[in-house]
């Protein structure tokens, strides 16, 4: 038995995200708890299991707001540690027509590209069932080194890695310079998950079924997803392939934090039923779940403080998929 059944590193920041505007006109915008790696484990502790967080934040009032808000949601914080220096990372969202989003990020630095190797707890990377990061926590040094030092600790741990190269062009001095830890993380990982942009920019192939063969034969990666927004998922795994459309609403407001739902949805799946070769209907009852559960954050502003119920994740797949698909 481990401590943790996912603890994930990364960059933990607040989401200042469009909320209205004021009576002089002015966007107002909230501050909203963030970091995909936070909400891939906001999702998981809401479906029941013990999570733990490894990052760093500022000595500061954002920095307290994050792990305020982590502790509320029950994801372990041990694993955090401050910044005297430096200021917690924020990010500017502006939400487009349709729900997707535009950053600015306010990190040059930020307290997240600051962890050190030393400061990555061993007892977590080394007691936990799956470890999850992404490319934001290799940007700079030296949290690329302590990434990578994390990554190392938890599989020889026996650890599962899961990875979510997660892009964002502007954190980078060119994208092309992301492509290195990308193919770092495709190395190592045993569940990959892509977004249907992400695949296209590695692999040059639009055609998603070419995009993946491109990725597995090169690294074999035993579960590969891809969300293709709203066309739905893909899951690659064992020589199956399977796609699920989406569950599409008209109540969406924006899309940030779904993938991260997605996500986790996938690593709750394999939590429960094991790591091996899942069927073809396990796959489809697996993605199900996860375009539901990423569909009910579309309608609310934020993701880590918003993820929905296990119930009512259950109850968006009865709705969308028909009585006898199976959650």
């Amino acid at each position: 038995m481990k401590k943790y059944d996912v603890v994930a590193l990364g960059e933990l920041l607040i989401d200042f995200t469009e909320n209205g505007t004021s009576a002089q006109g002015n966007p107002v915008m909230e501050a909203n708890p963030g970091g995909a790696p936070g909400n891939v484990l906001s999702m998981l502790t809401r479906l029941g299991h013990k999570t733990g967080f490894i990052g760093k934040v500022g000595e500061d009032m954002f920095g307290r707001q994050l792990i305020d808000a982590l502790n509320e949601v029950g994801i372990g914080t041990e694993g955090i540690r401050k910044d005297a220096e430096v200021r917690t990372t924020l990010a500017f969202v502006h939400t487009l027509q349709g729900g997707d989003r535009e950053f600015s990020f306010y990190r040059n630095p930020g307290a997240d590209m600051m962890l050190r190797t030393d400061e990555v707890p061993g007892e977590m990377t080394g007691d936990c069932r799956i470890f999850h990061f992404g490319t934001l926590s290799m940007t700079h040094e030296p949290c690329r080194s302590a990434t990578r030092a994390a990554v190392e600790s938890a599989k020889a741990a026996g650890a599962l890695i899961s990875f979510d190269p997660n892009l964002r062009a502007t954190l980078w001095r060119k994208l092309e310079d992301a492509r290195e830890f990308v193919e770092y993380g495709m190395e190592v990982c045993d569940i990959m998950k892509i977004s249907d942009n992400e695949i296209e920019w590695l692999t040059g192939e639009k055609d998603y079924d070419k995009g993946a063969a491109w990725i597995l034969e090169r690294y074999q990666i035993p579960l590969l997803l891809v969300s293709l927004g709203p066309s739905g998922s893909l899951a690659y795994m064992g020589g199956h392939k399977v796609l699920v459309p989406a569950v599409l609403t008209r109540n969406t407001i924006e899309t940030t934090g779904a993938g991260d739902t997605f996500g986790a949805c996938v690593l709750h799946f394999v939590l429960e039923n094991g790591f091996r070769t899942y069927t073809e209907e396990e796959l489809t009852r697996m993605l199900r779940f996860a375009n539901a559960a990423a569909s009910i954050v579309t309608t609310r502003k934020g993701a880590l403080r918003v993820m929905p119920e296990k119930a009512e994740v259950e109850e968006m797949v009865r709705s969308a998929f028909g009585k006898e698909a199976g959650v």
